[in-house]
């Protein structure tokens, strides 16, 4: 496979303008599926079989690059995708000690996301599928999120409830399928991740050595940890009037700077100093973004309730993407479901963030349930908005539903600040 990627994508992508003979069928014994992610800022290669085993992986971070670059800028993320993309295939391919002729099919995502990332994983994913005459699964990036944690739970049955957050969505759906979701709500503005990046950058946190190699989220929740007084600046969690399950960050981001800048101002605060009270800051940003999450999330718990859209003996909230390693907003959400007899399952840290296993166990999904497994793929393109499902927004906000607030106190109470563990 060296050298295959030369030049610009264009060249390589016509070097193997080759049919699929020899395509496999489908069979009972055990297959193997090659994931490609590369959505956004992490260019990530996954291998798994059809029993659930991860058999080999491989991940490149552009983190530190974008840190210094005050945010991710689209055309650097895609030059560092396709200067990595062979090298993290290789290496996964080496993990599991296998070669492409080991492989049975090979899945990228293919939305939603940066389309010159994503380009970047679907056109190299193709490649590989011509040259070696495999089939192609296209993935879409929140399905493989979601399913993820059925990878390490196998008992974990459709229907189930899913909160998606990241620096890139914020969505809340119902998981009927491997293919099948109803959406709930989502974001109208910044999604969490992107409200913490914003947030750290400008509270300057990366000035202390520290927070340095942190992205934004998990910055803050670091330096939330060493608050002495969460409600020294007060917080209105967004979005109470509407009785929906749509989130909304840019008020409380609206209100922090509004914050920073009048510590700044009374402070005396030097251009590259941070503002004294920042742990306080820090904590009270955290807080309203975990009572808004929380609110939102147990809404959507009484209108699945009422629509009787997920049995009672099996409800369950996946909670995944980046922000669900945020072990503050974890225990908020743990402490709704604790209220609503809701079993809370969030993968392992690695698996929360962008990774090619998830898109590797996404495939396998839909390859064991013969859904998206194409023989001829060359119109599938990348999409850079695609909605997870069918959306029930509307519905939801037609049944206006008024809830008591699940009290969370208790998220500040010291004793309490330990973290939760990872639920398997």
């Amino acid at each position: 496979m060296a050298l295959l990627y030369q030049n610009s994508p264009l060249k390589w992508l016509n070097r193997y303008k080759t049919g699929l003979k020899g395509f496999r069928r489908y069979s009972k014994r055990r297959s193997v599926i090659l994931g490609i992610e590369s959505s956004c800022d992490d260019t990530g290669c996954g291998i798994i079989d059809t029993e659930g085993n991860i058999l080999g992986e491989s991940l490149h971070s552009q983190l530190l690059v974008h840190l210094n670059n005050g945010g991710i800028i689209p055309p650097v993320a895609g030059v560092l995708h396709r200067k990595n993309i062979e090298q993290v295939v290789e290496s996964a391919l080496k993990s599991a000690n296998l070669s492409m002729k080991d492989i049975d099919a090979v899945a990228a995502t293919v939305k939603p996301g940066l389309p010159m990332s994503l380009e970047v994983g679907t056109m190299f994913g193709k490649l590989l599928c011509r040259k070696h005459q495999k089939p192609f699964i296209p993935i879409h990036h929140m399905e493989a999120h979601a399913l993820t944690a059925r990878l390490q739970n196998p008992s974990l049955e459709f229907p189930f409830l899913v909160l998606l957050i990241s620096g890139g969505h914020c969505l809340l759906a119902v998981a009927h399928s491997v293919d099948k979701f109803a959406l709930l709500g989502e974001s109208i503005d910044d999604a969490p991740g992107e409200a913490f990046d914003k947030m750290a950058r400008r509270m300057k946190l990366r000035n202390l050595p520290e927070y340095y190699e942190l992205s934004g989220g998990q910055a803050i929740e670091l330096a939330a940890s060493k608050a002495d007084d969460p409600l020294q600046f007060p917080f209105t969690p967004p979005l109470l009037q509407y009785k929906d399950c749509k989130f909304s960050f840019a008020g409380a981001k609206n209100v922090c700077k509004y914050y920073i800048e009048k510590e700044e101002l009374s402070k005396g605060v030097a251009p590259d100093e941070v503002i004294p009270d920042v742990a306080n800051l820090s904590a009270a940003f955290l807080l309203v973004v975990t009572k808004h999450l929380c609110q939102r999330l147990q809404r959507a718990m009484e209108y699945v309730a009422r629509k009787s859209l997920i049995p009672i003996e099996r409800q369950t909230l996946v909670v995944s993407g980046g922000v669900a390693c945020n072990n503050f907003i974890a225990q908020g959400l743990e402490i709704v479901c604790n209220e609503y007899n809701y079993k809370l399952v969030r993968p392992p840290a690695k698996l929360c963030t962008d990774n090619g296993i998830m898109v590797a166990w996404n495939a396998v999904e839909r390859w064991k349930a013969n859904i998206g497994v194409y023989k001829d793929f060359e119109g599938i393109e990348v999409e850079k908005i695609s909605p997870l499902g069918a959306s029930l927004i509307e519905d939801v906000s037609r049944e206006n539903i008024s809830c008591k607030w699940v009290k969370l106190a208790k998220l500040l109470d010291k004793d309490n600040q330990k973290g939760i563990s990872q639920n398997q």
